[in-house]
């Protein structure tokens, strides 16, 4: 399994726009085959600053995802806004403190 997080910095004026896009798309990536799921979080100190954090099958399935016609048309769409460029890592997960059981 890859996790990916990508930090995102936007304009301050675009980030309505940014919200109605990723509204509009969210299914799309969190179904592309190959996802497993996808969160959108916002910095409290900072509300410009998004992070996606996103489950991917495999690098192949995270590779087809990047290559695919959906991820061209939000990207070409959302990089116009960026107040500085996007940052992206693939990760492995080291320690799950959330499937612990803890409530």
């Amino acid at each position: 399994m890859i996790i990916r997080i990508v930090k995102l910095q936007f304009q301050k004026d675009k980030l309505d726009d940014f919200i109605f896009i990723f509204n509009q798309t969210k299914l799309k990536v969190s179904n592309f085959e190959g996802c497993m799921g996808m969160q959108l979080v916002q910095d409290l100190a900072n509300p410009a600053v998004f992070f996606t954090y996103s489950h991917w099958e495999s690098e192949q399935a995270l590779s087809n995802y990047r290559q695919s016609d959906v991820f061209k048309i939000i990207w070409k769409s959302i990089k116009p806004w960026f107040e500085k460029p996007a940052e992206a890592y693939s990760t492995d997960l080291y320690f799950d403190g959330f499937s612990n059981g803890k409530k």
